[in-house]
């Protein structure tokens, strides 16, 4: 058995809560080694100059400063 079908196995297991942390887990280390294909990069780029109006701003900073 290889490798990602071990892999696959034990994640079919698991419920959908823990089963959503291996897969961010998963972004986690193909962006940490960049192994995202280069189309997937540049959307990745365009989407967050196109959406930082919306992540960076004052309002919303001071509201999740005082959680």
């Amino acid at each position: 058995m290889t490798i990602a079908e071990q892999i696959d196995e034990k994640v079919r297991a698991l419920p959908d809560e823990l089963a959503r942390e291996v897969l961010d887990f998963v972004d986690f280390i193909e962006a940490k080694y960049a192994l995202k294909s280069a189309s997937e990069r540049d959307l990745q780029q365009a989407q967050s100059s196109s959406m930082s109006h919306i992540w960076d701003n004052p309002t919303d900073d001071e509201v999740w400063n005082d959680l």
